[in-house]
């Protein structure tokens, strides 16, 4: 008997997407799409809570293990809304020179979502220290 397994390198940043758009519980949708909205929903009790939560949520895996000590790491997110133009948001997560990987949770909910209007191109950059490692945008990103 022999075992054969498929294992690759791991990607050094991967992206992805989850959007909430209302704040129904439908036994209709894929268990893994209905999961994945309750953790969003998770904790948020009332109507007017659970409305705060609606919106994008990005999820952003990174993989270092080389550059470990090599200096701190920083995970970027750049977004354009609708309502926005061409204004440029962002927002940033650190972590620690000792680590190898991470996840980096962005959300763009509640009012920045219904005031600002929908995510309509992003950017992701994970750097450590002065050095890119990776970047991913989505294919209207400019």
């Amino acid at each position: 008997m022999s075992l054969v397994a498929c294992s690759g390198t791991p990607q050094t940043l991967v992206v992805k997407q989850f959007q909430v758009r209302d704040q129904v519980r439908n036994s209709d949708d894929n268990p893994m799409v209905r999961m994945e909205k309750e953790r969003r929903l998770l904790g948020a009790v009332s109507m007017a809570e659970r409305r705060q939560r609606l919106g994008q949520y990005y999820t952003l895996q990174w993989y270092d293990p080389a550059g470990v000590g090599r200096g701190a790491v920083r995970v970027t997110f750049l977004y354009q809304q609708g309502a926005t133009g061409s204004l440029v948001k962002r927002m940033t997560k650190d972590f620690s020179a000792d680590t190898a990987e991470g996840i980096a949770e962005f959300a763009v909910i509640g009012d920045n979502y219904f005031k600002g209007g929908k995510v309509l191109t992003w950017k992701a950059t994970v750097s450590r220290g002065d050095r890119e490692l990776a970047s991913r945008q989505s294919y209207l990103w400019q």
